[in-house]
């Protein structure tokens, strides 16, 4: 069995990916999702810092005052799950704007892998691609949108919110973020949206792990600027060893 045929776990596959996204051919295609990444979520970043005691102080302040003496324990939950909350949106955001150059690293990525070519039309192609490339990730954005709403309305519930939301998000947030990364090398091959979500569901183990080192690095400041090709590159190696054969 060659390297790139070795199943892994789902956090196998990140951490593939960091080892992946280093390698020579590789790492010129990283620069551009890169870049974008820490355009978008270190400015993010910076305006969240500026802000975030006023936010956690105005949700703490919702609490009854029965359980005030929960402040000392949830601060910390909040100003977790505000950072992941910021970060995953930001992410989303510099993904949605990068979406052509994150498919072409999974594509150059599959070919590393493999051996074998993805696409030989050439850049034109690429270029041309672009309008059903982002149609795509307003796509994954609709699937999105509705869940995460529901879930900042939970965190808004006094008391419940505050214990139980930041929990419900960062699972929702691990299943979110290997739909995203995961759905890159499927896009290149043009497999539906919904096949990619009932590939995913069979092997929820390793989705959910997966998604779940990548959620838990986007929240954690200046590691989450180098995320985004790393994950591309461990979930294009998912694809290539769990799902491309099938």
């Amino acid at each position: 069995m060659t390297t790139y045929q070795k199943k892994r776990t789902g956090f196998g596959y990140f951490l593939y990916g960091l080892e992946i996204a280093r390698q020579p051919g590789i790492r010129k295609f990283v620069l551009l999702p890169l870049l974008a990444n820490i355009l978008l979520v270190g400015g993010a970043l910076y305006y969240m810092f500026s802000h975030l005691s006023v936010w956690i102080d105005h949700l703490l302040g919702q609490m009854p005052s029965y359980l005030s003496w929960l402040s000392y324990l949830l601060w910390p939950i909040l100003a977790i799950t505000i950072l992941a909350t910021f970060s995953y949106f930001f992410s989303t955001l510099a993904n949605f704007i990068a979406a052509p150059f994150n498919g072409l690293l999974a594509e150059k990525v599959e070919e590393k892998l493999t051996g074998h070519r993805v696409n030989d039309d050439g850049l034109m192609s690429v270029v041309k691609d672009i309008p059903r490339v982002l149609a795509r990730e307003w796509k994954k954005l609709l699937y999105v949108l509705p869940k995460a709403i529901g879930l900042f309305i939970l965190l808004l519930i006094p008391a419940l919110g505050q214990t139980l939301g930041p929990i419900f998000w960062f699972v929702f947030s691990s299943w979110m973020l290997a739909v995203q990364y995961c759905d890159y090398p499927y896009d290149n091959h043009k497999i539906s949206f919904n096949q990619m979500k009932m590939d995913l569901k069979r092997k929820k183990g390793k989705a959910y792990g997966f998604g779940f080192l990548v959620a838990f690095f986007t929240s954690i400041p200046i590691l989450n600027l180098f995320v985004v090709p790393v994950a591309i590159c461990g979930a294009t190696a998912m694809w290539v060893a769990e799902f491309k054969g099938e």
